[in-house]
Parts: C-alpha cells; structure tokens; sequence
C-alpha cells in the first residue's frame, strides 16, 4: 500500500531562532517520526522563519496555495501554535480541512474531523492568539515605560553606542563628533545632501554595520530630534524627554530643519561674494546681490526703479575694519577689565543662583503638567490628539528649559573662560580680519552682524550680540579714565556674563535670533555704526 502524500510546516518566530537554535531541528524530527508512525510520505518541506501573530506570512501562504491545487493530502506541523497565532490564520486552516485537507499534529493527537477534536483544536487557537496579544501588550507597557524613564530601548542611533537596558545611550567619541559636523555644515546652508554625504564619508562616518551614510539616511539623520535629547516615537506621534546628553542644540536642529524644508534655499555660486546675504538696500529693504565687473566686486539691488547705486564690496569691508577699530578696548579698559572681573564675578554667581532656583523650579511644574495630561487621559477629559499636542509641546519646553540650566549651572571657571577669550577676539579682531582669507572673512561677518543697511554710499552695521554689548561703553580717554566709566565697564562685564552663561554665544554660526541696534553715525563719511 502506497504512503499517502503530505507537506510539512515548520516556524520559528525570528530569524535568528533559526539561525542560533534548535527548534527547527525539534521540529522536524517529531514531524518525521510522527509521519513514519502513520504512514505519511512527506513530499516537501516548507520551513519559515517569521512570527505567526500577523497575517502574510509568504511561505505559510505558498503552503496554503499547494493544498488548494491538491499537490497533497494534507499537512503535519508540530503544534497549532506553530501554524497560527492569529485567528484568520487558523480560518483559512479550518477551511481547508471543511474542504477535506487532513491537518495533523505531530505533538497534539486531535481529530479535526471530530466535533470534540475541532473544539479542542480551535480553543488552542483563541488561547495561542491571546497569548499574542497579552505578550504584545506586556511588551508595549515595558517600552513605553523605558521612554517615560528617558531610556531609549531600541538600538543606538549613529553617533551613540548602547550601554545596556536601563541605561542612557552614550555619545561615541569617534561618529559623535563626526555626526556634530555634519549639523554645523548642513546648517549653513551652503551643502546639498548629496555633498555632505560625500564630505562626511571621507571624513569618516560610517552608519550600522559600518556602511557609508546614504543620502536618504542623512535625511533621516538631521531630522532625527534623538540628538537634541528627545526621544519620537513616530508612528504614535509622541515624543519623550531622554536621559541621554544631546550632540547639538536645539538651535542648531531647528537651523538644519529650515534647511531641509527649503526655507534656506541651498545654491551654487560661480562666485565667491564676502558679503552674500549680508546687504539690505536702505530704499525698498531688498536684499542686494552681488556681481563681478571689470574684476570689481559690486553689490547692486535689483528691483526696478530703486534709487540705491551699486557699492564695492571694498567699501564695504572698509567699514568693516573701522568697526573693528571702534569696538575693541582701549590699554586702560583692558586693565580695569581684568582686574574687576573676579570681583564682579561673585557678585554675578549670587543672581545666577536665583535664576537656576527658578529653573529648576519651572521644570517641576513642566513635569507636574505632564502628570496631569497623562491623568486627564485616562479619565476621559482629553482625547488623545488634544494630548498629544499637549505633551509633545510641553516636552519641548523641558527640553530647551534643561538646556538652558545646564549653562546656568556652569561652573566659574567656563563662564569667565568665555567672557576673557571673548575680550582677546576683540582686541584682536582687526589684524585677524586683515591676516584671514575670504572665506574666514565670510564667516567673521556673519559672526559680526546680522546684515548691513545700504543707504547711498553710506554703510549701517547692525551688530550681533555679544559685540553690540560693547558699543554702549563710553570712551575712555588716553589718560585718566572719568569716573562714570568704571560703572559703564562694570555694567558690560555683568551683561557679558550673563550671555555667555546662558550660552547664547556658544556656537557663534548656530545664532538663531538677532535683534536689531539703533544707529550711531561714524566720523568718517563712508561708515556708520550701531549704537
């Protein structure tokens, strides 16, 4: 008597299961001796390596499709729950045997012919899908829990290496840095995707398996708010405060999203401008280009019937260099400055005190607000989008407010390094300008000021901050200094202080908002500066 004809099915959950374990084997061989035991002739194996609680499984469907087409009798797999963790599986099963495919078991003696053995059968099914969905939802309240507590359960993204579960991810010194770089120079403006992936794969960043960034993975990369601190959790729109440190600022993320967006169009130019983006015709507020004539740079706005001439870019820097000369402090301003500046230091860290105090307390409240959001919630006051607004919102907030404390809590030494390395760049700052090529010029005047009114010939400079401080100084004659100028000094000391705590000068080209200075005419003719 010939051996009827069967498939067998085989499953492990994951790929790796298949890989590393030993279920497969198990699998097969109950199978096998279950077959030899009943006198079944397996004529193919079908072996899969994916979960069974979701539908479309490929190989279970070619499995399906067989049995329809009558190339066998019938199916042995291990287990039910080896065939179907979901119940519209286990429907199309039931279907067949209705139809007269035999399904057997090789570790569960059921009659699916039999009313009993059906009952039995389909009862282990609503049990193996209910221990799914019980597992998934065990698995969701642990990784929603991890992100509450600020840990990110899943692998690293670049630039971070994974230190274990219940511990922040850690910045890696080595694609840390390198991913940093890639904000800063995407956030300029000046590089199109494809050239920063070019730039950054010499440099050396490398992504998982150590593969070269693509173009569509840099995308990913600057729009991944991971490396502000904040954790996404994209397809349930939500967002948490991690516990990891941040690789770039908030400023610098949102530079980069504009950019990303278009709203900081990204072009090639044919010619090297100093002052590109940087001129406003005084007459109708246009920004004026740039152009090359007989090998003169000018700069001319281009709407129809403006008034405004065409400048020469030396004109321009010009008047750049006499701001230069009237910003930097006199020898005798240098002397009081260094002597004064301790002393007003311990004055400074008391107020510091107070607005940490105020912090501090302001993030209690955030996180109180959240606790009230996630009660609301529950209690059915607000629907979940009006939550999630609400929460995503109030995230954010934490996170800027955690980074402006940790440069209100910076150390003495930090803050004073910063105001005395800022006080050599102006002293220094005409003969670095003189001394440094185009391009660091460049740089320099987008550092210096946030544009430069033209009107006529004459050249407004609107400094940024921490330079527009200084223009409020009086002048210190070259002999005896008069007794209001130690107050003024003092007064700009404390005001430096403040700004570079609160590290509104950390990243001088992640400058986000320049507010704008009245105007002080220059004694020579060309030149007129903010005050």
């Amino acid at each position: 008597m010939s051996a009827r004809k069967y498939f067998s099915y085989i499953r492990v959950s994951t790929l790796r299961q298949g890989q590393t374990g030993t279920s497969l084997d198990e699998q097969r061989a109950a199978i096998e001796r279950y077959a030899a035991r009943s006198g079944l002739e397996i004529v193919q194996e079908f072996e899969e390596k994916e979960t069974a609680a979701k539908r479309g499984r490929p190989v279970f469907t070619q499995m399906l499709k067989g049995l329809r087409q009558g190339r066998a009798s019938g199916v042995v797999m291990h287990k039910i729950d080896r065939s179907a963790r979901n119940l519209r599986d286990w429907a199309d099963l039931a279907e067949l045997i209705d139809g007269g495919i035999e399904v057997h078991f090789a570790n569960e003696s059921l009659d699916l012919h039999s009313r009993g053995g059906r009952l039995s059968a389909d009862i282990q099914a609503v049990v193996a899908a209910d221990f799914i969905r019980n597992l998934r939802e065990e698995t969701r309240k642990g990784f929603f829990g991890r992100l509450r507590q600020g840990f990110y359960p899943r692998p690293a993204p670049v630039g971070y290496l994974d230190r274990g579960g219940g511990k922040p991810k850690e910045v890696d010194p080595v694609q840390g840095p390198l991913v940093r770089q890639a904000f800063d120079l995407y956030a300029t403006g000046n590089w199109t995707l494809a050239e920063l992936v070019k730039r950054m794969t010499e440099a050396g960043l490398r992504g998982k398996g150590g593969r070269p960034v693509s173009v569509n993975g840099m995308s990913c990369l600057l729009r991944n708010p991971f490396y502000i601190g904040v954790v996404r959790v994209r397809t349930r729109g939500e967002t948490f405060s991690g516990q990891h440190r941040p690789l770039i600022t908030r400023a610098v993320f949102e530079r980069v999203r504009r950019v990303l967006e278009g709203k900081k169009a990204v072009k090639e130019h044919k010619h090297f401008m100093l002052f590109r983006r940087l001129l406003v015709c005084a007459a109708c507020g246009r920004t004026m280009i740039g152009e090359v004539q007989r090998e003169w740079i000018y700069y001319r706005c281009h709407t129809k019937r403006c008034p405004q001439k065409s400048i020469r870019e030396d004109v321009i820097e010009s008047a750049v260099k006499d701001l230069l000369m009237e910003i930097r402090f006199t020898p005798l301003e240098n002397v009081w400055l260094r002597k004064q500046m301790k002393q007003l230091w311990v004055e400074y860290s008391d107020l510091r005190l107070a607005q940490s105090t105020a912090g501090h307390l302001r993030l209690e409240q955030i996180q109180e607000r959240l606790a009230k959001l996630a009660d609301a919630l529950i209690d059915g006051v607000l629907d979940r989008e009006t939550y999630l607004n609400k929460k995503n919102d109030l995230v954010l907030e934490e996170q800027a407010l955690r980074e402006d404390l940790k440069f209100v809590d910076a150390g003495r030494e930090q803050v004073m390094r910063r105001v005395e390395n800022f006080i050599e760049l102006v002293n220094d700052a005409y003969s670095s300008w003189e001394m440094a090529d185009r391009e660091l010029k460049a740089e320099f005047a987008k550092i210096l000021t946030s544009n430069i009114v033209v009107e006529g010939k004459k050249v407004i400079l609107k400094l940024n901050n921490p330079f527009r401080i200084l223009e409020s100084r009086e002048s210190v004659p070259a002999g005896r200094a008069h007794r209001g100028v130690p107050r003024t000094l003092g007064t700009i000391i404390r005001q430096l202080l403040d700004h570079f705590s609160n590290n509104q000068f950390k990243n001088a080209f992640a400058s986000e908002t320049q507010m704008l200075a009245p105007v002080r005419t220059c004694s020579k003719p060309t030149c007129m500066l903010s005050h």
